[in-house]
């Protein structure tokens, strides 16, 4: 795990024990910190008693007084936006941070390394992970972290010219203060996540932070598709050499590279082939990643044929814009849509509509989905998961997809858009 000196004897609290909290937890302890805890949840709470039993205390956070404490850390999940710890903490004076700041604070006492950080609302998770692909083919040591893979701070350190790639949200940003990337990653910004801001300029804002917290020296690679991403590039200009636009309409070609197809992976391809760049790695080594990268689970997801017909899991796009790449992706699809809507609208999808064979509606914005699209293209409420499995099962002929690209949140109906891939795996499997 990373620890540190900086946090012997000091006192933090910690909410929320779900992965990262748990191994901010163990880090601290590791390094000599006074720890209080807690979460909800019983059985998390129970987990870590059982393994930090000497140096944390279980104490809710509601009922405690941060006066000189020395650090608040949350979870992404906690809704600062409302959640009174938030108020708690800015009362006290005592700094609100997540597990992203703690690593930034180790990593003065870390072998010598270099960061890399990517956001933007859709693409991160494939970038990073193509990313630490390339520089896993490279031979280059390296981690893989943030929103993706295991906690960073439970990752051991880097030998000395190690890479640590970092997938952050906008909610990690949030709560970071110092993280200082050699090279920082914006893919785009579309409305997403709007229930934790005060409109979609203060979303956009939470993103250029990464850059605000950069030395001017360092690279900044920006896809300037959008208005927003533009214009943060625009405030970037005085880096010069070190600022990198990815504008629209480039070409490339992607044949030699299954997993990486569409226009949406070529930009999220150029993003991870400058970042490469950036560090010094070999072009033979950052074509031999490209071709052999395999992508992602829950991410246009080929998970079964089944007599001609191809069955593909997309449960990773939780809003319209980031399901419209796959239905521009697949022809005569029999597209599963619905969950928590994020947006009441689908014209982000509009492109891909010809594409559609049937609609399969499912979850809380099943209804209201079913009735935006009843002009558009033939579709039913199915209600749930499974029963859109099978009805879409049994219309579709061979050559033809049944996609689940769902623009919606899963939290509906499923733990987590992972759950809910996987409830479509098995759903598949069990189709005669």
């Amino acid at each position: 795990m990373i620890t540190s000196e900086l946090w012997r004897g000091k006192r933090f609290a910690v909410l929320g024990l779900a992965r990262s909290g748990a191994a901010t937890v163990e880090a601290l302890v590791a390094s000599g910190a006074d720890v209080f805890a807690w979460d909800a949840d019983e059985e998390r709470r129970k987990a870590v008693i059982q393994y930090h039993a000497s140096g944390v205390t279980i104490a809710d956070t509601d009922m405690l007084d941060f006066a000189g404490y020395d650090g608040v850390i949350v979870s992404p999940g906690v809704p600062i936006n409302r959640h009174p710890i938030a108020a708690k903490a800015r009362a006290a004076g005592v700094p609100l941070i997540g597990d992203i700041e703690l690593f930034a604070q180790a990593r003065a006492g870390l072998p010598a390394h270099k960061v890399v950080g990517i956001t933007g609302t859709n693409g991160k998770s494939t970038t990073t992970a193509l990313i630490y692909h390339i520089l896993q083919t490279a031979g280059v040591p390296s981690r893989m972290g943030g929103n993706i893979g295991l906690p960073i701070l439970g990752e051991d350190p880097l030998p000395e010219g190690g890479v640590y790639v970092l997938e952050l949200s906008s909610y990690q940003i949030d709560l970071t203060l110092s993280l200082d990337c050699e090279v920082a990653v914006l893919l785009n910004i579309t409305p997403d996540h709007l229930d934790r801001y005060d409109g979609f300029e203060a979303y956009a804002a939470a993103k250029a932070r990464l850059f605000a917290m950069q030395s001017p020296d360092h690279d900044a690679i920006i896809s300037i598709f959008d208005a927003p991403s533009a214009a943060i590039a625009r405030s970037l200009s005085a880096r010069g050499e070190h600022l990198t636009k990815i504008a629209s309409g480039f070409c490339m070609d992607q044949s030699r590279w299954p997993s990486l197809q569409g226009p949406h992976n070529a930009q999220n391809a150029l993003a991870a082939i400058n970042v490469c760049e950036a560090l010094g790695v070999g072009q033979a080594a950052i074509d031999d990643g490209l071709a052999s990268f395999h992508g992602l689970a829950h991410r246009m997801e080929t998970v079964a044929t089944k007599h001609g017909v191809r069955f593909v899991n997309d449960s990773k796009a939780t809003n319209p814009e980031s399901a419209a790449p796959a239905l521009a992706a697949f022809e005569d699809i029999h597209w599963i849509l619905g969950g928590r809507a994020k947006s009441p609208s689908l014209e982000a999808c509009r492109p891909g509509f010809p594409h559609i064979r049937a609609a399969y509606t499912i979850g809380e914005a099943g209804e209201q989905f079913c009735a935006l699209l009843a002009g558009e293209m033939p579709v039913t409420y199915c209600e749930t998961l499974d029963r859109a499995v099978a009805m879409a099962a049994t219309a579709a002929r061979a050559g033809e997809t049944v996609l689940l690209s769902p623009a919606c949140a899963s939290f509906d109906q499923f733990r987590d858009f992972e759950a809910r891939g996987d409830a479509f795996r098995s759903a598949v499997e069990a189709l005669a």
